[in-house]
């Protein structure tokens, strides 16, 4: 009888600790990490509005910057990483030189991220409703929905792509670096952003992917950029860089692959995740607003 107890408080105990540790991994993959904003359009002698907009799932208020485009031009909605901001990776230099080209540019920050209100980070679950927001905002402006062009990094590009599949009137989306399924990223997220190793958080994923859904409300088996695009009737330009340490660069080629006939590939070499506006920015600009303008509407 003593015996028995013992083994089945054994058991009560390894049920215990399996269930808190997945519950800590999941706390741990669904904490935004907040960054400061590094300068303005101003210093780089552009004129912006800030401005504020709610999330379409109406929970979250976002904060951004916006950049009147000449008259008629398209506007590109950029959305930024996981742990950075409207500013991260020179984003704010991009966005400049896409006005300097005439377009009128939306920046913001994700929820949970920047100066916008608090959320977990869901992989582009939620997310997405942050970009689909940002969409809100400019058709409450006037902009004509043919006029918008959608250009994510990272997790940004992941959930640009989750919201096109949303909005059909959007007709223009650039991805830099996505992933094809947030399901497949659990590992190696976890051996970055929690204290497990790679191979025990693969023993923890199965719950907790479950709690992440009853307790933060996020499908991360839908989040899945490869899926998205492949219900998108207009090609897309997808920028893969090899030497990639975050997200593997098949994942990328998987989106492509997936994509609408006619949508480009572009393989960037010897250049870090996310880093080939950095590294090639001529080409950069060249090749992100060809695309833009070969897809978009000039009123």
């Amino acid at each position: 009888m003593f015996t028995i107890r013992r083994i089945v408080a054994l058991i009560v105990g390894l049920v215990g600790v399996y269930v808190w540790v997945s519950y800590r991994m999941a706390a741990d993959l669904t904490m935004a990490e907040r960054t400061e904003l590094e300068g303005t359009p101003a210093d780089f002698g552009h004129v912006y509005e800030p401005v504020r907009f709610m999330s379409r799932r109406g929970d979250v208020m976002l904060d951004g910057w916006y950049m009147a485009g000449r008259g008629g031009m398209p506007v590109i909605v950029l959305v930024h990483g996981i742990g950075s901001n409207r500013t991260g990776g020179d984003m704010t230099d991009l966005a400049c030189i896409l006005s300097d080209r005439g377009f009128g540019v939306l920046m913001f920050d994700l929820r949970g991220h920047g100066e916008s209100g608090d959320g977990v980070m869901s992989g582009g679950w939620h997310e997405r409703m942050d970009v689909l927001g940002a969409i809100d905002y400019l058709l409450g402006r006037g902009v004509p929905s043919d006029s918008i062009g959608l250009l994510g990094f990272s997790l940004g590009a992941a959930t640009c792509a989750l919201a096109a599949a949303e909005e059909p009137r959007v007709r223009a989306a650039v991805l830099d670096c996505p992933f094809a399924r947030a399901s497949e990223l659990i590992q190696s997220e976890a051996e970055l952003r929690t204290p497990l190793p790679g191979w025990v958080a693969l023993l923890f994923k199965p719950l907790a992917l479950l709690l992440a859904g009853r307790l933060y409300d996020i499908d991360v088996r839908a989040v899945a950029p490869e899926d998205a695009v492949a219900k998108l009737d207009y090609p897309v330009l997808v920028i893969v860089t090899p030497d990639d340490d975050r997200v593997p660069p098949e994942h990328g080629v998987r989106v492509h692959e997936a994509a609408k006939e006619g949508s480009e590939l572009w393989m960037v070499e010897d250049v870090e995740h996310c880093g080939a506006f950095t590294e090639h920015r001529d080409e950069y600009v060249e090749r992100v607003c060809d695309y833009f303008e070969s897809r978009l509407t000039v009123q």
